[in-house]
């Protein structure tokens, strides 16, 4: 399988759009926090929504395109079946699981918990291109992981964390959508970002569906929460979407990759000046651990081919 990448964009284009990503990221939790009074699959729908329609003049620009039209065209059903089904799942399963996850366990431990991703994302590319993990890889994964053991090891085993470990659970689950949604980012025959109002609006409906059957009230929410799950779904979950799948198709995946691992730092930061979290020493320790585990996990890595 080879990765389909375009050399005749300038690298600093690839940078700018992993860079922006990052921040828009860094500022979820933020914004989950604003808007902790919305059930999680009624603000899951609203961001989705709210992404699909940010990300709709772009797509329509890009459908203009005839090349992009041919290459479409030309998808076989194996990818159409993993972009149409597989895609709004785990997109679904990313925004969903991470805000279920923030609703039931604290807010920065399940945002860290979940930013474990951009080395699970290493540990997947390399194994389905390669078939095996090297070293680097190995130790990154388990430096990363070590991070999410400090936040939960003080509480391990008492009550606290039997109160928050399925919050937890659902925070590494969304790590997980999130590290193969990369993967197929990268890997697939045609561009996401062009789909992505459709691929939104799939995970809507699935959001939607969740939301009736968990009982929760119908409605929408006023004030500041719907404010903060629109700017979710036009920030991190629309704009950052679409300039991740542009930075992982042009640019060199280590170095893209890598640019993902601050965004652990920065939301810690943010919630912290913001007075969301405290300052307690665990959270930089911990931050800075899932950045060094993914730095190590890129280090002497090949290329796929």
């Amino acid at each position: 399988m080879r990765i389909l990448t375009n050399p005749s964009r300038p690298l600093f284009i690839s940078i700018i759009a992993a860079l922006f990503a990052v921040v828009l990221w860094a500022g979820a939790p933020l914004l989950v926090d604003i808007a902790s009074s919305v059930p999680p699959f009624q603000l899951t729908t609203i961001a989705l929504i709210s992404g699909a329609i940010v990300a709709l003049p772009m797509s329509i620009r890009k459908r203009r395109n005839r090349s992009v039209q041919t290459v479409q065209s030309a998808v076989s059903l194996k990818w159409k079946l993993t972009i149409y089904g597989l895609v709004p799942a785990l997109i679904l399963g990313a925004i969903g699981g991470y805000l279920s996850g923030v609703g039931m366990a604290p807010t920065a431990e399940a945002a860290l918990i979940t930013y474990t991703w951009p080395v699970m994302f290493i540990v997947i590319s390399q194994w389905l291109f390669h078939r095996r993990l090297p070293l680097p890889v190995l130790g990154g994964a388990l430096i990363a992981f070590s991070g999410a053991a400090v936040l939960l090891s003080p509480e391990a085993g008492g009550e606290a964390f039997s109160k928050y470990m399925a919050g937890y659970a659902l925070a590494l689950m969304a790590g997980c959508c999130w590290a193969v949604y990369s993967w197929i980012c990268q890997a697939a025959p045609v561009a996401i970002a062009p789909l992505m109002p459709e691929l939104f609006l799939l995970a809507a409906v699935g959001a939607a569906i969740a939301d009736v059957l968990s009982g929760s009230a119908f409605g929408l929410p006023s004030g500041i929460a719907l404010i903060a799950g629109v700017a979710l779904g036009v920030g991190p979950y629309g704009l950052a979407m679409v300039a991740w799948d542009l930075a992982l198709r042009t640019g060199p995946a280590a170095l893209v990759g890598s640019l993902a691992y601050g965004v652990p730092v920065l939301a810690a930061t943010f919630l912290v000046i913001a007075g969301v979290a405290s300052p307690d020493w665990r959270l930089p320790l911990a931050a800075l651990l899932v950045v060094a585990g993914s730095v190590v996990a890129t280090m002497k890595r090949a290329t796929p081919a």
